[in-house]
Protein backbone atom coordinates (compact mmCIF):
# COMPACT_ATOMS: atom_id res chain seq x y z
CA UNK A 1 0.00 0.00 0.00
CA UNK A 2 1.01 3.62 -0.72
CA UNK A 3 0.48 6.93 0.77
CA UNK A 4 1.73 10.51 0.62
CA UNK A 5 3.95 12.17 2.17
CA UNK A 6 2.08 15.15 3.78
CA UNK A 7 5.01 17.61 4.49
CA UNK A 8 8.45 17.40 4.49
CA UNK A 9 11.11 20.22 4.98
CA UNK A 10 14.53 21.39 5.45
CA UNK A 11 15.00 19.58 9.00
CA UNK A 12 13.59 16.43 8.04
CA UNK A 13 15.75 16.57 5.19
CA UNK A 14 18.78 16.62 7.28
CA UNK A 15 17.63 14.50 9.55
CA UNK A 16 17.58 11.91 6.87
CA UNK A 17 20.61 12.32 5.57
CA UNK A 18 22.13 11.80 8.94
CA UNK A 19 20.50 8.24 9.05
CA UNK A 20 21.62 7.55 5.61
CA UNK A 21 25.35 9.32 6.09
CA UNK A 22 26.10 8.17 9.49
CA UNK A 23 29.86 9.00 9.12
CA UNK A 24 28.94 12.92 8.66
CA UNK A 25 28.29 14.83 11.53
CA UNK A 26 25.01 17.29 11.76
CA UNK A 27 26.78 20.38 11.12
CA UNK A 28 28.14 19.45 7.87
CA UNK A 29 25.13 17.79 6.37
CA UNK A 30 23.23 21.03 7.21
CA UNK A 31 26.34 23.00 5.46
CA UNK A 32 26.06 20.54 2.43
CA UNK A 33 21.94 21.54 2.11
CA UNK A 34 22.61 25.04 2.56
CA UNK A 35 24.64 25.30 -0.27
CA UNK A 36 22.85 22.75 -2.36
CA UNK A 37 19.68 25.15 -1.71
CA UNK A 38 21.48 28.24 -2.59
CA UNK A 39 22.64 27.06 -5.15
CA UNK A 40 19.05 26.08 -6.98
CA UNK A 41 17.68 29.37 -5.59
CA UNK A 42 20.68 30.94 -8.10
CA UNK A 43 20.25 29.14 -10.73
CA UNK A 44 16.31 29.65 -10.98
CA UNK A 45 16.84 32.84 -10.53
CA UNK A 46 18.55 32.69 -13.87
CA UNK A 47 15.34 30.92 -15.08
CA UNK A 48 16.75 27.89 -14.93
CA UNK A 49 15.12 24.42 -14.65
CA UNK A 50 16.73 22.22 -12.04
CA UNK A 51 15.95 18.25 -11.58
CA UNK A 52 16.96 15.67 -9.46
CA UNK A 53 16.49 12.43 -10.78
CA UNK A 54 14.28 10.81 -7.66
CA UNK A 55 13.67 14.26 -6.23
CA UNK A 56 11.84 16.41 -7.97
CA UNK A 57 12.73 19.06 -10.39
CA UNK A 58 12.69 23.48 -9.63
CA UNK A 59 11.63 25.87 -11.58
CA UNK A 60 10.88 29.57 -11.77
CA UNK A 61 7.26 30.79 -12.07
CA UNK A 62 6.00 34.07 -12.90
CA UNK A 63 3.15 35.66 -12.04
CA UNK A 64 0.87 37.72 -13.56
CA UNK A 65 0.79 41.57 -12.43
CA UNK A 66 -2.20 42.30 -11.12
CA UNK A 67 -4.23 44.88 -8.73
CA UNK A 68 -6.22 44.39 -5.70
CA UNK A 69 -7.92 46.03 -3.03
CA UNK A 70 -6.75 46.69 0.35
CA UNK A 71 -9.20 45.12 2.62
CA UNK A 72 -9.10 47.67 5.75
CA UNK A 73 -8.45 51.26 3.25
CA UNK A 74 -10.74 49.95 0.47
CA UNK A 75 -7.37 51.57 -1.78
CA UNK A 76 -7.07 50.05 -4.90
CA UNK A 77 -3.27 48.73 -5.20
CA UNK A 78 -1.17 47.23 -8.58
CA UNK A 79 1.85 44.92 -7.92
CA UNK A 80 3.70 44.07 -10.91
CA UNK A 81 5.09 40.94 -11.73
CA UNK A 82 6.59 38.42 -9.53
CA UNK A 83 8.49 35.47 -9.48
CA UNK A 84 8.19 32.75 -7.01
CA UNK A 85 10.36 29.26 -6.48
CA UNK A 86 8.34 26.03 -7.84
CA UNK A 87 9.14 22.94 -6.92
CA UNK A 88 7.14 19.68 -8.80
CA UNK A 89 7.96 16.45 -6.33
CA UNK A 90 8.63 13.38 -8.11
CA UNK A 91 6.82 10.68 -7.83
CA UNK A 92 9.53 8.42 -5.91
CA UNK A 93 9.56 11.18 -3.09
CA UNK A 94 5.88 11.16 -3.20
CA UNK A 95 5.04 7.52 -3.06
CA UNK A 96 6.37 5.23 0.36
CA UNK A 97 6.22 1.92 0.42
CA UNK A 98 4.54 0.14 3.15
Amino acid sequence: MSSFVNSFNKSDLIIQMERKFTDLNQDTIAEAVDILLQEIINHTALDQRIEIRGFGVFSKKNIRPRKFINPKTKELSYLGETATLHFKASNKLLLTND
